[in-house]
């Protein structure tokens, strides 16, 4: 546990550092416009909405699966929202009831991922690709693959709101991430989520409930995928049939640039955030700079198989190590 927790802070650390490193780098190189008060918050304003994906993401990661419906989850909550919600719809539901469905459906999905992986044998890779295609089929076909507008004006204000000049979506990222970095630390929630993460046998020999903690974490990460689309909703103030498309594969690639490990029990949602601001920073550093999209996205995915390359190297090494202390006592 003490070179795991080793690993955690290390890893923060130096994602901060090329974080930081990065934010200087694009402050000279474009002339003082990357440091504008105007666009690091609207670099944390679009970091807000993967970033909260990312956190749910985070969770199924650490137990060693991975769940590819988060993005059209993002998509089929602020549809459902929008279509029960609107004033020019059928159904012209108070604001809080059209939340409260679209968590509603969304954890059910969740439930549904969980079921399927751990009750089913299915692995989680195909069992949430098939979700992730199906729930994107639904919110075609409700939404006739057209945008529902005339959302609540207290919906559409949300994304315009500010406090001590952040936006109210950061904010929200912020306290959502705060909240579950506490909840993985110091609760019996995120002890058995590590647990089953490292060793699930052991963690049901151990006495953990496993088939309730996987529901949970499944439901967990379904629930954050659903705040992000109502997040996304609000800045677009409608529900849009392609919401949250490839959302999935940004929150995958946030959690394991922040140095989560894809066989499971490491990770951290602190890591996961800087993870999501060193994406976008890369996105508005190559747009202020000029740079074809099409390369940012090539830089991403490399960084993506660096990381994933410099987890298994550390493995490896680990286990090298523990051949040799193995021979040594023989």
């Amino acid at each position: 546990m003490a070179g795991r927790r080793e690993r955690k802070t290390f890893t923060e650390r130096n994602l901060l550092i090329i974080l930081v490193v990065m934010w200087v780098f694009l402050a000279i190189a474009t002339g003082g416009n990357f440091s504008s008060w105007a666009n690091i918050t609207n670099l944390i304003r679009q970091s807000s909405i993967n970033g909260v994906v990312a956190i749910g993401m985070t969770l199924i990661i650490i137990t060693g699966g991975i769940d590819l419906s988060v993005g059209s989850i993002v998509g089929l909550s602020g549809m459902v929202f929008a279509i029960f919600t609107s004033t020019r719809g059928e159904f012209q539901f108070p604001t809080i009831v059209g939340i409260l469905l679209a968590l509603g459906i969304s954890a059910l999905i969740g439930l549904v991922n969980a079921v399927a992986v751990h009750d089913g044998k299915v692995p989680a890779f195909i069992a949430t690709l098939g979700m992730m295609t199906l729930v994107r089929g639904v919110v075609m076909y409700i939404s006739s693959g057209r945008m529902v507008t005339a959302v609540p004006l207290e919906y559409r204000r949300f994304a315009v709101l500010e406090f001590l000049g952040i936006p109210a979506l950061a904010w929200t990222w912020i306290i959502l991430a705060a909240f579950m970095m506490l909840v993985l630390k110091y609760t019996k929630f995120g002890r058995n989520l590590y647990a089953i993460g490292s060793n699930e046998e052991a963690a049901r020999l151990s006495g953990i409930n496993i088939r309730l903690n996987m529901y949970s974490f499944y439901i967990v990460a379904a629930l954050f995928s659903a705040i992000a689309g109502l997040m996304l909703g609000t800045r677009m103030a409608a529900g849009v049939p392609t919401g949250g498309d490839g959302y999935e594969l940004d929150a995958i690639a946030s959690v394991v640039i922040g140095g989560a490990s894809l066989s499971g029990g490491v990770g951290t949602v602190l890591g996961t955030a800087l993870g999501a601001l060193i994406i976008q920073t890369i996105r508005n550093g190559g747009n202020l700079l000029g740079v074809d999209p099409f390369i940012m996205q090539i830089v991403i995915g490399a960084i993506i198989i660096l990381a994933v390359f410099f987890d298994q190297f550390i493995k490896s090494r680990k286990k090298g190590e523990g051949l040799k202390k193995l021979f040594k006592r023989a």
